[in-house]
Order: structure tokens, then sequence, then C-alpha cells
């Protein structure tokens, strides 16, 4: 089992640096949600960072131009947010090799010295799949990981066996654990996150539906103008 998140209050300010990755396929409110409420809660500046070709799922809707672009529409204006390419410039520089998170921890591990607390924030799904990633035993040597909750991915359960042994000694009492040291903690992100996910997006938008609400203005506008995922021109 894994124990209820620690009490919350004022956290000092520090040199977290928090990573938040995804395919951004497209980018809505809920990611922006987690992001903000992490940025808040941690005190501390969210770099998200668009995937180029992640191995684990089928290739995105928007290419890898587009999804940026979407994604810098999204944060303008943010702060504490700014847009991270470095996958992306990696996939340019190595065309057909996977990009592996662990190897973007690790050029960024290298950047910020072995001391800078950085972490890795992600949703429930993503932690519970965490076996599936490459070495992915290696992540919490590299960074701390905080995990965003979100309806149906509840994390009160019992977690894989692999995963549970990895994460036992792991989970952290407080934020404040991520600012005392580089990596090896998992802070358990709680508040009313949107149900919202980057699919029941994109499929409101082929059928016809009701989607700009779920996405910010401009990435709304961006969509329709090059009529991404189905969607015609405004």
């Amino acid at each position: 089992m894994i124990p209820a998140p620690g009490p919350r209050g004022n956290r000092p300010d520090s040199d977290l640096l928090l990573i938040y990755g995804g395919t951004f396929d497209p980018v809505h409110n809920g990611h922006l949600a987690i992001a903000r409420c992490a940025r808040d809660e941690l005190h501390a500046p969210v770099r998200l960072m668009p995937a180029a070709d992640p191995p684990h799922r089928p290739p995105p809707g928007a290419d890898a131009r587009q999804r940026t672009r979407m994604l810098e529409l999204a944060v303008a204006g943010e702060d504490g947010m700014q847009v991270d390419t470095r996958e992306l410039r990696r996939a340019a520089r190595q065309p057909g090799v996977p990009s592996w998170t662990v190897d973007t921890l690790r050029e960024i591990r290298g950047e910020t010295g072995a001391g800078t607390p950085v972490a890795l924030l992600m949703g429930a799904d993503s932690l519970l799949g965490l076996p599936t990633w490459h070495e992915w035993e290696h992540l919490l040597d590299l960074a701390h990981i905080v995990v965003a909750e979100r309806p149906g991915n509840a994390l009160d359960g019992q977690l894989p066996g692999g995963l549970a042994a990895r994460l036992r000694d792991a989970w952290a009492d407080a934020p404040t654990c991520l600012h005392g040291q580089p990596a090896g903690r998992v802070w358990r992100l709680r508040q009313p996150l949107q149900a919202e996910s980057a699919t029941a997006v994109r499929g409101l938008i082929a059928a016809g539906g009701h989607w700009r609400g779920l996405v910010p203005a401009a990435v709304a506008d961006y969509i329709a103008a090059h009529r991404l995922y189905g969607s015609a021109a405004a």
C-alpha cells in the first residue's frame, strides 16, 4: 500500500527543477492543471518537454513542430513555466534513435550537476506503467518523481511487485523532502484534477463535438486553423 500524502504548508524556495514530459497531443487544460499545482506546491519552475517519438505509444496525431507550438501558446504568460525542446533536438541529431526518459534525465543531470534537486512530474497511470520503461530502475537515481493523481487512477491499491519494491522506501512525507537531496524520493501530488485526456480531446475534435473548452483558447484556435485531428477550419 502507498502512504497517504503529508500535510501542506508554506514551502521554502529552492533550486528544485520540475520536468514534465509528454506528447501533449494536444496540450489540454488537465496538463496545465497538473503543471500549475506542482509549480505552486513545490515552489519550483516547470519545464514542459514535448516528446519526439516515444517508443511506448503510437505516433502522435500532430507533428513535433505543431505540438511544440501548441505548448508554447498554452504556457505563454504563465509564471514559472517554459517549453524545453531537448528531446526534439536530440531526435533531429540522432534520427531513428528512441527518445528514452532515462537518457533525458542523464543529460539534464549533466547540466545541473550532481547536487541539484531534479524531479520528474508524471501522472499516476505513467507511474503504474513504469516497469515498461527503458532502464526504469535508474530513474530514481537521477531524479525525484512527483506523481499527479487523476480520476480513475487511484494509487491506494497494491502496486506491481517490482515497482512496489523499488518505491518502498522512496515515498516522501512532505514536498520539502525533495528540496534537500538531488534524487530518490516520490511525492504524491493531490488535488481535484480534471478528467480530460488527449485521447478524449482528439476524439471530440474528430467527431465534431464540443472540445474547445478543454484546451486553452489559443490552442483551440491553432487546432482549427491548421485543421488538426480532423477539425474543420475556424
